[in-house]
């Protein structure tokens, strides 16, 4: 059984998902950035820069968003041109565009928008462009992977792209088409506010912090949901009804004295998961070292001295770290190039054995994630998608105490 944690206050909403009374995520979200990833804008091109291969493009925020090439050719490379044109020839300055936000804006940089267009739905994810049908591979039975896509392809008009996603296993066909029957409808419903709106405009906010892990991990029947707020109750109560009808109850109003995410043990947790230095069971440690788009891992013993040889003892570290560094990627949103220095092993066996134990852990991450695997320096390299940010902490200041090299971060409060 999963728990959702969620706690409000008056311009943050924050989320904590417990499995096995274990800390596995942690997401927040301020009230101004509520949904921006996922969401579509009626823009308005600004500059186009052949130079960069990419455009800006007024959506109505702060900075200007970034639109890349590669975000305006359509995404299949059957349908790519042999050499690809310029930006130029693609977008003016003053043409209107309809874009949807894929990255949050992040220091100085504007979101990151597309023309791509996706709809997450709790059973699949509509493409309105797309022209193909694909299956989770997450889903590993070929029999059901046969079964969804050709209820996709009977489903799909001709332009449609749909992807079934991993929670449409075993579900009936019934189920899969009146999802795709709202998604249609919230496309229509997109395309004629674009009509009808000047940029620039908002057409269609993406779902809540709360209402995105409803969709995405929870399961009406089993799962537990606390919130410590009444509005965020009933609006959690209309959603699930939305998309689960059954008349199941499983969203609870927290009225205990002791803060939620104390009483439930997440800001104990909170505190040992987002340090720079992590103390594993047995004494051994991680070193977590971030910069905006590298993250470095350094695994040491420490005080770990559990084998009966240095190989076997280096090897049960690592092993140990693996476990643990798959789960705080998962906690901490870690994104861009993750590089692990583990503690350097004799046989291949036994990097093997470490390698396998983190993809078995990655592997109920959601993030699209990707292990490259080992370098010539005995480095562990993987990459990790990453839209949102300030999932730890928010506006980050430097610490007058240590100088810059920690965080000061609103989840401490």
């Amino acid at each position: 059984m999963k728990q959702m944690i969620v706690h409000c206050t008056q311009h943050i909403t924050r989320m904590a998902l417990l499995e096995g009374g274990k800390l596995v995520e942690y997401a927040a979200e301020r009230d101004e950035s509520q949904g921006l990833v996922g969401s579509y804008y009626k823009g308005r091109v600004i500059n186009v820069l052949p130079g960069m291969q990419a455009a800006f493009v007024d959506i109505g925020q702060k900075k200007n968003a970034f639109l890349y090439v590669d975000d305006v050719l359509h995404p299949h490379l059957e349908r790519q041109p042999d050499v690809k044109p310029s930006i130029d020839e693609l977008l003016r300055p003053g043409q209107d565009i309809i874009v949807q936000v894929k990255k949050e804006p992040s220091g100085g940089k504007g979101a990151r928008v597309t023309t791509h267009y996706t709809l997450p739905g709790r059973w699949m994810v509509y493409m309105p462009y797309a022209e193909y049908v694909g299956v989770s591979k997450r889903i590993s039975r070929e029999s059901e992977r046969g079964r969804l896509k050709g209820i996709g392809e009977r489903l799909r008009r001709p332009e449609e792209g749909l992807i079934m996603r991993t929670v449409s296993e075993d579900e009936p066909a019934e189920a899969v088409e009146g999802d795709l029957s709202l998604l249609r409808a919230q496309w229509e419903t997109i395309m004629k506010r674009a009509q009808a709106a000047d940029a620039p405009a908002l057409l269609h906010s993406d779902l809540s912090i709360v209402q995105r892990f409803i969709r995405d991990a929870f399961n009406p029947q089993r799962d537990e949901l606390m919130i410590d707020s009444e509005k965020a109750v009933r609006e959690a109560e209309i959603f699930l009804d939305q998309m689960s009808p059954g008349g199941y109850k499983p969203v609870r109003l927290y009225t205990g004295y002791e803060p939620i995410f104390s009483a439930y043990g997440v800001q104990e947790q909170l505190h040992r998961s987002f340090g720079r230095k992590i103390t594993l069971e047995g004494g051994a440690t991680l070193i977590w070292d971030e910069a905006e788009a590298l993250t470095v891992i350094d695994v040491n013993t420490a005080q770990y001295t559990g084998g009966a040889s240095l190989e076997e003892t280096v090897t049960r570290t690592n092993l140990l770290a693996a476990e643990q560094i798959g789960r705080l990627i998962r906690l901490r949103d870690t994104g861009g190039i993750i590089i692990i220095d583990f503690i350097d092993m004799e046989l291949d066996e036994h990097r093997k054995m470490v390698l396998e134990r983190l993809e078995r852990v990655i592997s109920s991450d959601r993030t699209k994630t990707h292990i490259l695997g080992w370098t010539r320096l005995g480095l562990l390299e993987m990459t990790r998608k990453k839209a949102r940010h300030d999932s730890a902490s928010f506006a980050p200041v430097t610490c007058s105490c240590c100088g810059g090299t920690g965080k000061v971060g609103t989840w401490l409060e």
